[in-house]
């Protein structure tokens, strides 16, 4: 498959690599060289990009003396296709006369496709014009010809709730189904856990175990135990579902979660790795219910030092599920009328509710207020622990979307990082740390979750951005300069958005058969124990853990040397990536789905909003609530003629003189809303 264009001839060949392209919005390009993904992309030009589509395989021709560009980047064009990355596109269908096309949801797929008149096919239901379709491309050799394809299948009309949703299941290659043979193997697993179950586990059903979730948690991976051991020393259990009892390997279950990798959480839904049996029932470590666990055991003194480290095989029996937001109420509140007000999460958002906190008596009340309260004694000493000794705090308040009963965008909530996240996170990352340590130190072939040093050039760019912003910091390649730029960035007007610019410049973290090290959190061990119900990577670690407590020195039968092991780390690292791009195509859909829906408003709601960045015919704004970004047109500003001023960071009325300034509040209500581009413009109040 070649592209033949001649492309620009100014400048004079360096070399032909192949590597993966992505487009953007306006029709440019970049490609990331195979197997250097440290290195600076590929710039192409629009007229460049040949008939190559978003994630083909192609070979591109590098040139040097490109006028304008900046220094070590590399600018080419594309010469060959070698492998199409995509065999179908999802979008919307429209008509103009007699000819049919479909607009491809993904702004960056920036080609339209003409498909035969769909009426006539043998597709059922028969997709009109509106309707969200799957078309299947055509071959496409010569730029100049339209990009052809033919319509596969009906989803729905566009914008409706499940034709959005079956979008992202068809584009990010998601199964919600399960395959015959897994089903057949689920539906012979036990309904619960049995006598046989619990011989030769540590039995922790009388000791106080909770767990600690978001309101709209589907499944319950991992428990808190906490033992009074006299003399101010307390044990800290963490219980993580012991999936691996129940998914051998080989299995039909087994195979289909390696194949998915992870859980994937879209906007009011889950595609699971395992059978709902299992991720929601046998293994969900659900409030009231005998569940099996691998658990870790971690024994402070009254200092909060770390002494002791056990590992074991446990049952427990969860006393209270428990929401973030109750648990913070637990910790900062005295009144136990005030936290029994507290809400149960809606059954439609969750996969169990347990009970409501108004249905426990005082003594229960009290009991789980003094056990999370002394579990934070200790989570805030390892807290400020860490960061003392130079763990990034990276933790970003997120806006999360909740849905009514029919799948609409309901309700926009920005969800901190209070005290109550930090106390599992706490208790999380002590146990990853010590089973990573455990394995590497006995030599087990095992998974590492692994986050490598930055690279110095991009730390160098991002230091230079920041200072446009009048922040001055040193040399970013040193570890107490980047923690005084995240401190800066807590506090400035737009420390959102310049710490996800920072997240950007930093690698991607990734899985690995070598313990190298995470750069974030400054552990030289470091791997993920504590979700197997949703990650893969957690359930191989779970497998490692018991040939060890079996005394089985050489990985218990696992089949993984370190080579296999690589290969399944990659494997897995790659399917991470996948969800995590269908979780914010999600978002992104459900949040333009509730700003569209705020336009249908007699009384539009007003939110508060900062100024981001500031243009001749508009800023940008971000709002304060919900971190979403949008843009106010200077066509809007009735009340006067706004110019840019000198400086650039602020829209002047040339009569009032009132003044549009960067980083400068301001009320808004949605103007405009297009689902297709994916914007939304906004405009005063």
């Amino acid at each position: 498959m070649s592209n033949t264009k001649p492309g620009h001839k100014g400048p004079h060949a360096d070399d032909s690599v192949k590597g993966v392209i992505q487009f953007r919005a306006g029709g440019s390009a970049y490609v990331i060289v195979d197997g250097r993904r440290d290195e600076p992309s590929i710039q192409i030009a629009p007229d460049d990009t040949g008939v190559a589509l978003p994630g083909d395989t192609v070979t591109v021709r590098i040139y040097l003396g490109v006028p304008g560009k900046r220094p070590g980047e590399r600018v080419g064009r594309v010469v060959q296709i070698l492998e199409r990355g995509r065999t179908t596109i999802v979008g919307d269908l429209r008509r103009e006369g007699r000819n049919y096309f479909v607009a491809p949801d993904d702004p960056r797929f920036v080609y339209e496709v003409a498909v035969p008149d769909p009426t006539l096919s043998k597709v059922r239901p028969i997709p009109h014009p509106g309707d969200k379709v799957v078309v299947k491309l055509g071959e496409w050799r010569r730029r100049e010809q339209p990009l052809v394809g033919e319509v596969t299948e009906r989803l729905g009309r566009t914008h409706e709730p499940r034709a959005e949703l079956l979008g992202i299941f068809v584009k990010h290659g998601l199964e919600p189904g399960f395959p015959a043979e897994v089903e057949r193997e689920a539906a012979g697993l036990p309904d619960r856990v049995g006598a046989r179950d619990i011989d030769g586990r540590l039995d922790y059903r009388a000791i106080p175990v909770f767990t600690i979730d978001p309101d709209d948690a589907k499944d319950f991976d991992d428990a808190l135990s906490i033992e009074d051991l006299g003399g101010g020393d307390l044990r800290v259990g963490v219980h993580i579902a012991d999936v691996s009892s129940y998914v051998k390997p080989g299995t039909a279950i087994d195979r289909e979660a390696r194949e998915r990798g992870n859980s994937t959480y879209l906007v009011g839904t889950v595609i699971p790795m395992l059978p709902e049996k299992l991720s929601n029932g046998l293994c969900s470590l659900v409030e009231g219910h005998d569940r099996i666990c691998k658990a870790v055991f971690l024994t402070y003194g009254a200092d909060c030092r770390l002494q002791e480290t056990n590992y074991a095989n446990t049952v427990i029996r969860s006393r209270k599920r428990l929401t973030y937001r109750q648990a913070y109420a637990l910790l900062i509140e005295a009144s136990l009328d005030k936290i029994r007000a507290l809400p149960i999460p809606p059954k439609h958002q969750t996969g169990s509710t347990g009970r409501a906190l108004r249905d426990l008596d005082d003594r229960e009340l009290s009991d789980l207020q003094a056990w999370i309260r002394a579990l934070w004694r200790i989570a805030s000493a390892l807290r400020r622990d860490r960061m003392a000794h130079g763990s990034l705090d990276l933790d970003m308040p997120e806006t999360k979307i909740f849905v009514d009963p029919l799948g609409y965008a309901d309700r926009l909530e920005k969800i901190e990082q209070d005290e109550s996240h930090q106390l599992i996170e706490e208790f999380m990352l002590a146990a990853n740390e010590a089973v990573a340590r455990l394995t590497r130190t006995h030599r087990l072939p095992s998974l590492y979750r692994v986050h490598d040093e930055p690279d110095p050039e991009k730390l160098s760019e991002y230091r230079q951005f920041v200072s446009t912003f009048g922040i001055k910091v040193g040399d970013l390649t040193r570890r107490e300069e980047v923690v005084k730029l995240l401190k800066i960035l807590q506090s400035h007007p737009q420390g959102h958005t310049l710490r996800t610019q920072f997240l950007r410049s930093l690698k991607k973290a990734c899985y690995r058969a070598t313990a190298d090290g995470h750069y974030g959190l400054h552990k030289k061990d470091y791997t993920h124990f504590t979700s197997p119900i949703r990650r893969y990577s957690d359930l191989v670690v779970h497998q490692v853990l018991q040939s060890h407590l079996a005394g089985r020195a050489h990985g218990g039968g696992l089949r993984h040397d370190v080579r296999g092991i690589q290969h399944l780390a990659e494997h897995l690292s790659q399917t991470e990536v996948n969800s995590a791009e269908a979780e914010r195509e999600s978002v992104k859909i459900k949040l333009l789905e509730f700003f569209e829906r705020e336009l249908a408003k007699k009384k539009r709601t007003v939110f508060v909003a900062v100024i981001t960045d500031v243009r001749r015919h508009g800023f940008f704004i971000e709002l304060v609530e919900s971190m979403t970004f949008g843009f106010v047109s200077a066509d809007t500003l009735g009340d006067d003629y706004y110019q840019l001023n000198a400086e650039g960071n602020s829209l002047v009325g040339r009569r009032r003189h009132r003044a549009y300034q960067l980083n400068g509040r301001l009320d808004v209500v949605v103007d405009k809303v297009d689902r297709f581009k994916r914007i939304i413009d906004f405009r005063p109040a």
